[in-house]
């Protein structure tokens, strides 16, 4: 019998060799997509090569949909429901940062001492709100700076908004009067209730299992629930 490990299929394949190259993109899109926002003043040759980053980065992930897609063996309309996220990042630029996130889950599985649930959930969703923030942040700001009465004319602006949206608060000091930026900010309301109802979740879950092996090691014990020794 051999110890050889089973041989990765194609799909599986592609996928690892594409890791590292999708997490690249995804870091060099939104390095490029944020110094055309915030760079106003750069000369145009520097915003024409932003703009062929972004563009290369958007190119390299069809490549890679279409790819999986033809390795899956599966129809379109199949595969689309079997990976909604994949469709999703190659539609929807704000979500590609995602994918670095993705990275660092399986470089953590395989290099790392393995978090247990509770803190992969913090971190992921740590991660997560940091980046589609900022992507939301430079999205909002680039569409709504020379809008017609606009609120939010600063990148601060922007990020306050965006705090203030993820965290689900809504002040209302500032909003998005363009279409870009309110669609962006029914987004960025839906990740936040999401991500914030999975920490508050998992956090109380871990509450929860922690007080009851409290209890447990208690009554193995013969101690009271809160009792003291001899109480």
């Amino acid at each position: 019998m051999s110890d050889r490990p089973p041989t990765p299929s194609r799909p599986e394949h592609w996928d690892r060799r594409m890791e590292v190259p999708l997490a690249v993109a995804s870091l060099a899109f939104l390095t490029a997509y944020a110094v055309h926002v915030l760079a106003r003043d750069l000369p145009g040759v520097w915003h024409d090569a932003c703009l062929a980053v972004t563009l290369g980065s958007w190119a390299l992930f069809v490549v890679d949909y279409l790819v999986r897609l033809r390795l899956s063996g599966l129809a379109p309309h199949r595969f689309l429901r079997a990976h909604p996220l994949d469709t999703l990042v190659v539609v929807l630029p704000l979500l590609r940062p995602l994918r670095m996130v993705n990275l660092y889950g399986r470089v953590q599985r395989r290099h790392g001492p393995r978090l247990g649930l509770y803190g992969r959930v913090m971190v992921y969703s740590g991660l997560s709100v940091s980046l589609l923030g900022f992507a939301g942040a430079l999205t909002v700001y680039h569409h709504e700076v020379d809008a017609p009465g606009a609120t939010i004319v600063t990148f601060g602006d922007s990020v306050w908004w965006t705090c203030a949206t993820l965290a689900t608060v809504g002040y209302g000091d500032v909003s998005p009067v363009t279409p870009v930026g309110r669609v962006t900010a029914v987004g960025l309301m839906a990740c936040g209730l999401a991500l914030l109802g999975a920490v508050t979740g998992s956090f109380s879950s871990w509450l929860i299992q922690a007080f009851t092996r409290e209890d447990e090691k208690r009554a193995d014990t013969g101690r009271p629930p809160g009792g003291s020794p001899g109480a």
